[in-house]
């Protein structure tokens, strides 16, 4: 790694000038892609009517948000003036020595995230707070501003392949949901006049179960995966953090486990309405208490073809409108059973899984070159900021 220098030595506090009357694009922070207008990230403007008092951000400030470890800091770099929260705070960059974006990698790499995480201050997880002279003690690679330009020139490289591999993987699926309403329609509508059932009649719907007050998840793999609502995806599960139980916690709740081919749906919480199939390596395993299974009582239906079917906006319409809003947004059962179902010949449903299965054989080679891509950018960010 090149010299470092403290990030005192690189930045200096911004004199904060507010919005007043003034009328600027309105900025959000994300986690992944830093500054973006707020019409992007929400699909509309939320920020307050009244804007008088947010910071107005200049470009090629950095701005930092909080929680700081969770790499919530950008600089600027999108419009000549914009504004943000008033609890942001705003920095100016000594840019003879440093490039914006390239301070900005050095402060989002892992080195930082975990400097940052040592030395946050409070006792409530999302309050704590970096002191100021802490975060300016932070040490900086500081090559020339040439080299700088060198290492970006590289970074942007793969981000775009990364880019680009993302928008094939969604191109994907999104052939996947144009075929499946050209084959069966909109199922809220039924336009192509299949026969109607609901889901009871066809599907008995169980709860998962919550791990026992006063057990945990075992610290390593078991026998027992426990299957949350944050590993399932639209029909898929996410293999990459699986939580496991030991044996005595097993035993508490062995009654509520999935088979291989059950039908997963999250019922509970922020990503509630997600269906899938469980692969057959997790017969056996427990199931979470915001999620449901779905246990065929016929051979009338294809698994597949009922976790797209309930992904389908139509169906996502129908639990949008009718999932409970206080407190956490949760899906009755009931509401679950009583679902519209449409019921296309059991040759159709095979058409389609055959359908999807050359596609998601394309997925599978695309997710692997944007595996690699990550692997190469992680790596890059590990040789240069440590």
């Amino acid at each position: 790694m090149e010299r470092t220098v403290e990030l005192g030595k690189l930045i200096t506090q911004a004199k904060t000038v507010r919005c007043g009357n003034a009328s600027y694009p309105v900025l959000s922070m994300t986690m992944h892609n830093g500054l973006v207008f707020q019409g992007e990230k929400f699909k509309k403007v939320i920020a307050s009517k009244d804007t008088s008092d947010y910071k107005v951000v200049y470009r090629n400030q950095l701005v930092i948000s909080f929680p700081i470890d969770e790499g919530v800091l950008a600089t600027q770099r999108i419009t000549d003036a914009g504004i943000v929260s008033p609890a942001y705070g705003i920095w100016d960059i000594d840019q003879t020595q440093i490039l914006p974006e390239y301070l900005e990698c050095a402060l989002r790499c892992n080195r930082a995230i975990q400097y940052y995480k040592a030395k946050l201050r409070g006792s409530t997880a999302r309050r704590r707070s970096l002191p100021t002279p802490t975060l300016l003690a932070f040490r900086v690679p500081l090559p020339s501003i040439e080299k700088q330009h060198e290492i970006l020139s590289q970074i942007h490289r793969v981000r775009s392949i990364i880019r680009n591999r993302e928008e094939q993987i969604s191109k994907l699926d999104d052939l996947i949901k144009a075929r499946f309403v050209e084959m069966f329609g909109d199922p809220k509508v039924n336009e192509k006049h299949w026969d109607e059932g609901v889901i009871a009649d066809y599907f008995e719907v169980k709860g998962g179960k919550r791990i026992p007050k006063g057990m945990d998840y075992a610290e390593g793999k078991t026998d027992h995966p426990y299957l949350r609502a944050t590993d399932m995806k639209n029909e898929t599960i996410l293999d990459d953090d699986i939580h496991y139980i030991d044996d005595d916690v097993y035993q508490h709740i062995k009654r509520y486990t999935v088979q291989g081919g059950d039908i997963y749906l999250t019922n509970v919480g922020v990503n509630l309405g997600m269906a899938g199939v469980i692969p057959e390596k997790y017969s056996g395993a427990n199931l979470t208490e915001n999620a449901v299974k779905l246990v065929p009582k016929t051979d009338k239906f294809r698994g597949i073809f009922i976790a797209n079917y309930i992904n389908s906006p139509g169906i996502q319409e129908y639990i949008k409108e009718r999932k409970m809003t206080v407190g956490v947004p949760k899906l009755a059962i009931f509401r679950i059973e009583t679902m519209l179902l449409i019921i296309p010949p059991i040759e159709k449903q095979d058409e389609f899984a055959v359908f999807r299965a050359q596609v998601d054989k394309s997925k599978v080679v695309v997710q692997k070159a944007l595996n690699e891509a990550q692997l190469l950018f992680d790596s890059l960010m590990q040789q240069y900021f440590g």
